[in-house]
């Protein structure tokens, strides 16, 4: 198996984007360590590093939103993933299904 290559990134950090399985909407993005990729591994569910909260958290661990992995691949740098999910609600914490629900406008 390819694994994420965590030293490119001088944090150990490694890009996560997170898409739904069924509609190949992109959920959300987030960033991974070592220890997080493990836990989704092992879990089936999405835990990520909170680069604001210097602390490992598993989607939906208080929310309830958690994120149930279908399939996960790697892109051809081994420093980014694309993760398809099964979601038990909003990805966003504002509530809405996806983070990205915003337009930039002039």
């Amino acid at each position: 198996m390819i694994q994420p290559d965590f030293s490119k990134n001088s944090a150990g950090l490694i890009t996560a984007v997170v898409i739904d399985a069924a509609s190949k909407d992109v959920l959300m993005v987030a960033y991974m360590n070592e220890t997080s990729f493990q836990k989704t591994l092992a879990s089936g569910e999405t835990w990520f590093w909170s680069r604001s909260r210097q602390q490992l958290w598993h989607k939906g661990e208080t929310s309830g939103n958690t994120q149930q992995i279908v399939n996960v691949k790697i892109d051809c740098d081994a420093d980014t993933l694309l993760i398809s999910v099964n979601p038990a609600g909003p990805a966003c914490h504002t509530g809405h299904r996806s983070c990205f629900y915003r337009e930039l406008t002039d």
